[in-house]
């Protein structure tokens, strides 16, 4: 078991953000995290790599303790890769070198080279490697982050909405490749997303959040139509399209379109 996560609790303010949180993730396994907007998806993660430490609870990262982690010991279990990153005035390369970090003594070495040129070359970044930072997108700036994030060759792997700045091509081969790694490498990874097709066509794993706690956890196929609306306020249906599900939210533009009409013909009587 790479990450096991005990009772886990977290407030701001006297406010809970999350409370009694349990799941365990496996070799091999990419589990996503999923939820409406300000359920705590992205605080979850935080606290599992203890960039914000948790007033309740232990989490385990290969049987050790991170709360009893130094920042360096968590870095070399854990990589990160946040929602947004601030470009800085630094190149493709040494940023991604950055990643090796928690495994330099002293200064990067003949094999780090290779691990980072490696990492760049598989995720097409070779010909952005001596662009700084500051001069590119959003979408190449998350595919920079999460180079970074791979060549630290850590056990496990937390993603806040990785794809959320990539277009439709490099988001299936972004995801397509860390699937590629962590079944390859026995690593697992943990994602927070929005897009359940998306989630439902890479991830092996769910954990559905609902009310400061886990609503629904398990494996991405057993996922129901009536899951989503409980926990989306939205009705769906879901089909297969050979063989992968899709999310289908069902109109009721014919419902409101009568109210409206009944509101325009009650403000003309009156």
């Amino acid at each position: 078991m790479i990450l096991t996560v005990n009772d886990l609790a977290f407030r701001y303010k006297n406010h809970d953000i999350f409370k009694g949180i349990h799941f365990e993730i496996q070799q091999g396994e990419l589990t996503v995290i999923l939820g409406p907007n300000g359920v705590g998806k992205t605080t979850l993660l935080k606290c599992l790599n203890k960039i914000l430490m948790p007033q309740q609870g232990d989490i385990f990262v290969n049987g050790k303790n991170v709360r009893a982690m130094n920042i360096k010991e968590v870095a070399r279990q854990i990589s990160y890769v946040a929602q947004t990153s601030e470009a800085s005035r630094m190149t493709v390369f040494d940023a991604i070198l950055m990643g090796r970090g928690p495994h330099i003594r002293y200064r990067a070495s003949k094999a780090d080279l290779i691990k980072v040129d490696a990492v760049i070359r598989h995720l097409n970044l070779s010909r952005l490697s001596l662009k700084y930072l500051n001069q590119m997108s959003g979408g190449e700036l998350q595919k920079v982050c999460i180079a970074r994030a791979l060549v630290q060759q850590t056990d496990l792997l937390l993603l806040d909405e990785p794809t959320a700045s990539l277009d439709l091509k490099n988001q299936t081969h972004i995801l397509g490749l860390i699937r590629h790694i962590i079944k390859d490498h026995n690593m697992a990874a943990v994602m927070t997303m929005h897009d359940l097709n998306t989630a439902m066509r890479y991830a092996d794993k769910y954990i559905l959040l609902k009310d400061a706690t886990i609503y629904s956890c398990g494996n991405i196929c057993d996922i129901t139509p009536k899951m989503v609306e409980d926990v989306y306020d939205v009705k769906v249906d879901i089909v297969h399209h050979k063989g992968l599900p899709i999310v289908i939210p069902l109109e009721e533009s014919e419902g409101l379109m009568e109210d409206m009409a009944v509101s325009v013909t009650n403000e003309q009587a009156a």
